[in-house]
């Protein structure tokens, strides 16, 4: 599957290097040029000068890689200029990856060395043999986490195993140590079977604070997460599903501050059943919707729909009390929310406008979202996507950094809802009243304390569940 970007994009920026004429009008048809290519110069940089011809460094973005190209050809055939190197920024970013390991400490002479490595370790390695939870604090474990994936279901590019995975898992581990300052490692796992990942990650998990699952499709990542979460002692979060489902709550709650409508009268319809719907099916459960009804591929999920799967029998008998049949169209007459996680353009504008009065619509899929967010604004109060080119972007940003560092600031032992919905509740609250409105219904990832007031509520709430370590006993209280 190839991303494809209805409007030029950062991701696809592209710098030329390119010689012209020094004189006359030569610069001006540059941009003019890229412009007409449907491209946008962000940067004109003269990189030498001479009295006759000058060297001049475009960056522009495009839409995808062949309109990149296209705008390439289009500086190529101007009179009197050279194109001499093309850079494309993204894969410049990615060259050697985009992470690191650093040391704390300077090693500058024979004691420092002694003291970080041998002979002066052994005394810090003894304490940790005499006291297994000594690890959470004389080691990198009580503040690292692992972002796990198999590379089965890498957002919008499917199953395209665990090499080519390896940068999204290691700008997740940026993103760690940018919002919350964890040290976190992309552990990108040769199989894809649910019993070896599995073991692997168990036997992994010695030196970690937390599990971060990522990517992994399902139905499998439902039995990898619930086997990890029985059998270890550290927090295990699946952020496709957990992540999501944080930040949609929150939106939704804002969503409904906007309309004035209450979480427990809606009538909410889901499409998507995967790990993400199934995730933010039972956290709106848990924070008090009452009536919802999920369609997937086959259609609506009723209890007597013939051959459901058996990840599907308890969604079936959790939600659409009214045993409600047919396709997703159908579910949508007199909804008040729609939250897509499933395919694109499965809506019109003529299916929102069936649904009640001041509806929300959550179209997620990415890159493409189940229905134009400029046509579901004609009929919606509240519109949502997962794109960062339209308002109220639900992006899980917002919930991980700060959910992880929570967890650990905590010394964790596992999660529940009630710091998934502490989670969610503390995004939420960052949006106050004076800023609240239909297109902002979601604070920025760069909000200045979104994910500290995330790591806050979900300390606080890990604490009130007993679920936590005491370092000094090795005591679960």
């Amino acid at each position: 599957m190839t991303l494809v970007a209805s409007q030029p994009s950062i991701s696809y920026s592209i710098t030329v290097r390119l010689e012209l004429p020094a004189g006359g009008t030569a610069i001006s048809a540059l941009t003019t040029a890229v412009e007409e290519a449907g491209g946008i110069v962000t940067a004109l940089d003269v990189t030498a000068s001479g009295h006759d011809r000058i060297r001049i460094d475009v960056t522009c973005a495009a839409s995808d890689t062949d309109h990149a190209q296209q705008i390439v050809e289009a500086l190529r055939g101007l009179e009197g200029v050279a194109v001499h190197k093309v850079s494309d920024r993204t894969f410049l970013m990615h060259l050697g990856g985009t992470i690191e390991m650093a040391s704390k400490h300077p090693i500058r002479n024979r004691d420092d060395l002694s003291m970080v490595y041998t002979p002066g370790v052994a005394r810090v390695c003894e304490a940790i043999a005499a006291n297994p939870e000594d690890a959470r604090r004389l080691t990198v474990k009580r503040n690292s986490v692992a972002v796990v994936t198999d590379g089965s279901a890498v957002l919008g590019l499917g199953n395209i195993g665990p090499a080519a995975a390896l940068p999204v898992m290691e700008g997740k581990a940026a993103l760690f140590k940018r919002f919350a300052g964890i040290d976190a490692w992309p552990l990108c796992l040769d199989t894809q079977d649910p019993d070896e990942i599995v073991q692997i990650v168990k036997a992994v998990s010695p030196g970690f604070g937390g599990i971060n699952l990522e990517d992994i499709s399902a139905p499998r990542c439902f039995e990898i997460e619930a086997r990890l979460r029985d059998e270890l002692d550290i927090p295990v979060f699946h952020d496709d599903q957990h992540g999501t489902a944080i930040v949609v709550l929150a939106s939704l709650r804002n969503a409904l501050r906007v309309v004035g409508k209450d979480m427990s009268s809606v009538r909410v319809v889901m499409s998507g059943a995967g790990a993400a719907g199934t995730a933010i099916l039972r956290l709106l459960l848990a924070a008090g919707v009452k009536d919802v009804v999920v369609a997937d591929v086959e259609g609506v999920i009723h209890r007597e729909r013939p051959h459901l799967h058996e990840s599907l029998v308890w969604l079936a008998e959790a939600t659409n009390q009214a045993n409600l049949t047919g396709n997703l169209k159908d579910a949508l007459d007199g909804a008040d929310v729609f939250i897509g996680v499933s395919a694109p353009n499965l809506l019109t504008g003529e299916d929102v406008a069936r649904m009640n009065d001041d509806s929300i619509v959550f179209a997620l899929a990415n890159p493409v979202p189940e229905i134009d967010p400029g046509e579901a604004r004609k009929h919606a109060a509240v519109v949502a996507t997962g794109r960062s080119d339209y308002p109220n972007q639900i992006n899980n940003v917002l919930a991980f950094p700060g959910m992880f560092r929570g967890l650990l600031d905590a010394t964790a032992t596992a999660i529940d809802d009630a710091m998934l919905v502490a989670a969610a509740d503390a995004i939420a609250s960052a949006v106050t009243d004076d800023e609240l409105n239909a297109n902002y219904i979601i604070p920025s990832v760069f909000h200045a304390e979104v994910h500290s007031a995330v790591a806050g509520a979900v300390r606080h709430a890990a604490e009130r569940s007993g679920s936590v370590v005491d370092v000094a006993t090795g005591v679960t209280r």
